[in-house]
């Protein structure tokens, strides 16, 4: 997404979603999956809204917990200590500054609203849900032994949030990780409603508080700017 302008941002969005929308359906003609299959039905009514809101903040609660957890292991082990926790931290910054321009987000008006709509809504939350669903159906259609039950639904979304978490890798480490699990907690909602949609919204929101939030921490907190 780098760059530096909303103009600029507009034409990035539009090469991928063609780019995206030409391999998608060159996967349906190929497979003619159906509605329920990719799972674009919209579900549960208008409950979609309000779930893929209360989800958004789960998700961010939950990636919280599970860092917490992780530290409090890794010190009531004594695998490390607070002071090398916190050098590992400062040394190793999410990479957001190779996904979006976060000084074009404090000064471009336009950049700043189309990261918080097109992008976080259409760009990440839409596209890649769709992909994630499509990724889901065609695991069932290819191994149907291993992923058409429930439990083989969820290893299928635990590998897609791996392959999810690699694909942010050139953002660093943490950032993969975080991906990664919030690929799983996307995935999960994917098969509880039997539904993209929830997911999409819970995505957008997720990542168009983020870019909202970006400009704060990059002032209050310089020493993570890459």
């Amino acid at each position: 997404m780098l760059r530096h302008s909303g103009q600029g941002l507009l034409i990035v969005c539009g090469l991928n979603l063609v780019s995206f929308t030409i391999v998608f359906l060159l996967g349906w003609l190929a497979s003619r999956a159906t509605t329920d299959e990719l799972l674009l039905r919209w579900r549960p009514g208008w409950w979609v809204v309000p779930l893929g809101v209360g989800y958004s903040i789960a998700i961010r609660l939950g990636l919280a917990v599970t860092g917490f957890i992780v530290v409090l292991f890794l010190l009531i082990t004594q695998l490390v200590n607070v002071e090398s926790l916190r050098n590992f931290a400062l040394q190793n910054p999410p990479r957001i500054d190779r996904l979006i321009d976060v000084g074009a987000l404090r000064t471009n008006r336009a950049y700043y609203w189309l990261s918080l709509t097109l992008v976080s809504f259409v760009t990440a939350g839409l596209r890649e849900e769709l992909w994630r669903a499509a990724t889901l159906a065609g695991m069932r259609a290819l191994w149907p032994g291993a992923f058409m039950s429930r439990t083989g639904e969820s290893i299928a979304i635990a590998l897609i949030g791996v392959a999810f978490g690699a694909a942010h890798l050139s953002m660093g480490a943490l950032a993969a990780v975080g991906a990664g699990l919030i690929g799983i907690f996307l995935g999960i909602i994917l098969i509880i409603h039997r539904s993209i949609w929830p997911a999409v919204i819970a995505h957008g929101l997720f990542d168009a508080t983020t870019f909202a939030l970006l400009p704060l921490i990059a002032n209050k907190f310089p020493e993570l700017r890459p």
